[in-house]
This record gives C-alpha cells, sequence and structure tokens, in this order.
C-alpha cells in the first residue's frame, strides 16, 4: 500500500464550551519525528499524544499544534488575593503617617502593586474535559491527515507502476540485442584466438575453456532474471497492506546494481543507451519512493 508522507489534517471538537483544534502538518522524513506544541496546563499530555500518533503513522515529519479555548462568559479569570491587598493599605496608611501626608486611600493606590491579582487556575476536572476535547480533535485531524496522504499516494501508486512498466520495456529490448550474443562472442573469440595462435602444438581445449570463461563474463542473463525479480517484489509491495516505504527504497537500489552490472558487462552500446534509459528512469522512481511511509 503506497501512503506519501506529505500532507496536512486539520480536525475540531467543542463540548461543554470547550474548543479544541488541532493541526498536523507532514513532511518527508526516514523515520517518525514528532514536533507537538500543547497549552502549558496540557504539557504533561505529549507522550500519550505522542503514544496515539504511533498507533496509526509509522514515519514522516509530524509539527502537531493543539490549540484549546473556552466560551466567553464575561467572567475574568483572575481573582484578588485579600491578604496582599490589606497588608498594601497598612504600609501604606503607615507611610502617609510617617511622612505626615493626609488623605485617604483609593483603589488606584492598591492596584498599582501588580501582584494583588491572581490568575486562576483550571482545577484537575476541568483540565480533563479540555483534554478529553483535545484528544477529539486530535483524532478527527490524524483521520483528515491520513485520508490526504492515502489520496497521494494512490497518485505515487500510478506514477511507480508506470515507470516499472517503462523499465520492464527496456529489459525486454535489451534481451532482444542479447538474443544469441553469448554463442557470437565465443565464436568470434576462437577465431580471433585461432588466428593468433595458428600452431599445431597450440592447446585446443585450454582455448576452449578460456572462451567459454570469457563468454560467460559477458553474459548477462542472470542479472536480467535478478532485475525482473525485483521488479515484481515491487508490485507486491506496493499492493500490500502495510507501509511499504522502506522496502521499495531497498529495491530500489538493488535494481541500480543489477543495472550498472548489466551496463559492464554488456560492452554493447544499444544495450547501453537501454540502460541509461532505464537508471533515469529508475532515479525518477528513487525519488518518489523517498516520499512513501
Amino acid at each position: 500500500m503506497i501512503i506519501s508522507m506529505t500532507g496536512f489534517g486539520r480536525g475540531e471538537a467543542t463540548e461543554n464550551g470547550i474548543t479544541a483544534t488541532v493541526e498536523i502538518k507532514s513532511l518527508n522524513s526516514r523515520y517518525l519525528d514528532l514536533s507537538i506544541r500543547l497549552p502549558q496546563r496540557l504539557q504533561d499530555k505529549e507522550l500519550i499524544l505522542k503514544e496515539l500518533v504511533q498507533k496509526t503513522i509509522s514515519r514522516g515529519k509530524l509539527n502537531i499544534n493543539v490549540h484549546v479555548t473556552e466560551s466567553d462568559s464575561g467572567e475574568p479569570h483572575i481573582k484578588v488575593d485579600e491578604v496582599k491587598v490589606k497588608a498594601y493599605a497598612r504600609i501604606l496608611r503607615e507611610v502617609q503617617e510617617a511622612a505626615g501626608i493626609e488623605g485617604s486611600l483609593n483603589v488606584r493606590n492598591i492596584t498599582g502593586f501588580g501582584d494583588v491579582f491572581i490568575t486562576q487556575e483550571d482545577d484537575e476536572e476541568i483540565l480533563e474535559k479540555k483534554w478529553s476535547v483535545a484528544l477529539k480533535a486530535l483524532n478527527s485531524a490524524v483521520e483528515n491527515l491520513i485520508a490526504m496522504r492515502t489520496q497521494e499516494g494512490n497518485q505515487l501508486k500510478n506514477d511507480l507502476i508506470e515507470r516499472i512498466e517503462n523499465i520492464e520495456a527496456n529489459l525486454k529490448d535489451i534481451e532482444k540485442v542479447t538474443n544469441g550474443r553469448v554463442e557470437e562472442i565465443r565464436n568470434k573469440l576462437r577465431e580471433r584466438i585461432q588466428q593468433l595462435f595458428d600452431d599445431e602444438n597450440f592447446d585446443k581445449e585450454r582455448l576452449e575453456t578460456e572462451v567459454a570463461v570469457i563468454a560467460d563474463k559477458m553474459d548477462i542473463t542472470e542479472e536480467i532474471v535478478r532485475m525482473r525479480a525485483h521488479l515484481k517484489f515491487f508490485i507486491e509491495a506496493i499492493e500490500q497492506a502495510e507501509p511499504a516505504g522502506r522496502r521499495l527504497n531497498f529495491l530500489t537500489q538493488e535494481m541500480n546494481r543489477e543495472l550498472n552490472t548489466i551496463g559492464s558487462k554488456a560492452n554493447d552500446s544499444e544495450i547501453a543507451h537501454h540502460v541509461v534509459r532505464s537508471k533515469e528512469t529508475l532515479e525518477q522512481i528513487r525519488e518518489q519512493v523517498q516520499n512513501v511511509e
């Protein structure tokens, strides 16, 4: 199964006046790399979030942003520190008496001290409600991300199959050129060597052995067979249920090795032309495979 590593997913959930929005951006990566931004009071949930994502996504660099808000009730989320207010009022009166300043204190005198207000923190019950809503938004974002990655993966699949078929066509052309080529090479070598060593004392059996060895070294039948096997395994990997990125990358390397061997052993300009075309197509496949989960 082909799943792209690039994509975007967004999820939103609202419950009990709490709204959570999760956005996930996915890029290519050799492994699963998660970068998570959570609200300050939910930082301790990062490990749980990672484990949830790892159950459905195996590769890619994911940037996950979680945002949680509450509906505006009209009441500020702060309260007055009564202890400090009374203490500051007492201190200010003492200053007035010591300085001989007349007049009464007002609110502005007290609020001039910035720490008389305390920001109210969410209690555990509110935090759990926020996390519950965030999880629903996360699940929605992951589903949308997978849907987008799968859709792009289907496009990659069609492209990869078409390129594999192009390489298969080149192999057929190479086989046409090499049909009967080994015997032809053997005969030419035998004629050339016989001309050089036209001597009754020359060891003809040894000549036959040497010619056979040289001809076998130029035979690319085994490489073509292995190349076809790699092409077959590549298509099978595309069709299988589990992510195939790593296996496709390995098969691409093996195919490149076989093409190099065919090109070096064949020693033929026409075959070299087909090999070059195949390697160009294989390089395009390799670039596409880097984007497969």
